[in-house]
């Protein structure tokens, strides 16, 4: 009897033990407040010999109209062969709220036919917004991570990539971006992976905090809040949203391909139905061999080269597994380990599977 009452008592506590709860702002984003991408053109100045080559017009062109703003004019038809000086287009993301004064990194890519941007300098460059209005410059010594080097033979050594290099901090905003996000009446939540249950949840936890109609879910992405107009307490009210705590709803099992690398992850939770599988390969092998006929002596003939073809096809027997009735993730690649698969078998095999209705995931191919 003692047995029986502990028993109760430890189920008792397990059942009443709260699901795992994470922050708000880990699920969720906040209509118009958003990062803004900028984009710019510019040169870069100072290469070791490994800028454009003379076949980019358009890196010659920019340098002229560059020296004319200080004026110095070269005569007509000429153009100046460089070979320190690359093209490039820059690029940058300005955080929600920044105002001008604040720096943010750049990416610099060469545009033209550059070796190498190592040991560069980016000249000033405007950054444009999608309007065409400058909210940026740039401009700094560039730090390429990649090396290229090549010899007077023609061998060569690449490491990474050294066609792209970072400014850090070397954009100065010059004015802040627009934002409605204090002039709306209410504040929209935006759920990162849609789900009702979550959707349910996030709005129950914000009424029973800040109290009932406050927050209206308007569908499995989409959450209205009832927010404050003064803008000291609607920075108050959303940073009091940041530290609140959700229960998330279930999320489908998704299995996400790299059809370019053979990359396949697969989430906990994938499950699959009662199936029996069974993957075999069928290789066929030519070998091209080529035989000399040689005629024979005083028979006038001529010698030739018969080419011989050797063909073989081989297909691999491998048994059939058999998975049961609601299989786990360790199920799975443990039987799938033992057919020895690669990468690609199991991308076809888990689609096989989800075809036959088999897998209760969402099969992403990237």
């Amino acid at each position: 009897m003692r047995f029986f009452s502990w028993s109760f008592l430890i189920l008792a506590a397990l059942l009443c033990m709260p699901v795992k709860a994470v922050p708000l702002m880990d699920l969720v984003d906040i209509e118009g407040i958003r990062p803004n991408q900028l984009v710019g053109y510019g040169l870069v100045v100072g290469l070791d010999g490994t800028g454009d080559k003379n076949q980019v017009k358009f890196t010659s062109q920019s340098v002229v109209n560059m020296v004319k703003q200080f004026g110095i004019n070269l005569p007509p038809n000429i153009d100046p062969k460089l070979k320190n000086a690359a093209a490039v287009m820059v690029t940058a993301s300005i955080p929600p709220s920044y105002g001008p004064g604040q720096t943010v990194d750049v990416t610099v890519s060469s545009l033209g036919d550059a070796k190498s941007l190592r040991g560069g300098q980016l000249l000033m460059t405007p950054l444009v917004g999608v309007d065409g209005e400058t909210y940026a410059l740039a401009q700094g010594a560039l730090v390429v991570g990649g090396l290229n080097a090549q010899g007077n033979s023609g061998s060569s050594v690449a490491i990474n990539s050294a066609n792209a290099g970072r400014v850090p901090n070397g954009a100065t905003v010059e004015r802040a971006i627009p934002t409605d996000f204090a002039e709306r009446k209410e504040i929209t939540l935006n759920i990162r992976e849609p789900s009702f249950q979550t959707a349910t949840k996030i709005v129950d936890a914000i009424n029973a905090k800040f109290g009932a109609g406050i927050a209206t879910a308007l569908n499995g992405t989409r959450i209205a809040l009832q927010a404050p107009t003064a803008a000291n307490q609607r920075t108050s009210f959303v940073a009091m949203l940041e530290g609140l705590e959700v229960q998330t709803g279930r999320a489908r099992p998704k299995v996400v391909f790299n059809s370019r690398t053979g990359t396949v992850v697969v989430s906990e939770g994938v499950r699959v139905k009662a199936a029996a599988v069974s993957h075999g390969t069928l290789t066929v092998t030519i070998n091209e061999t080529a035989q000399v006929s040689q005629p024979g002596a005083f028979s006038r003939g001529q010698t030739a080269v018969v080419p011989n073809s050797d063909v073989n096809v081989n297909q691999e027997a491998n048994a059939m597994f058999k998975w049961p009735e609601g299989a786990s993730l360790d199920s799975i690649i443990n039987t799938v380990n033992s057919l020895g698969a690669t990468p690609d078998d199991v991308m076809s095999i888990l689609q096989a599977l989800e075809q036959a209705g088999a897998l209760n995931a969402e099969l992403i191919v990237i």
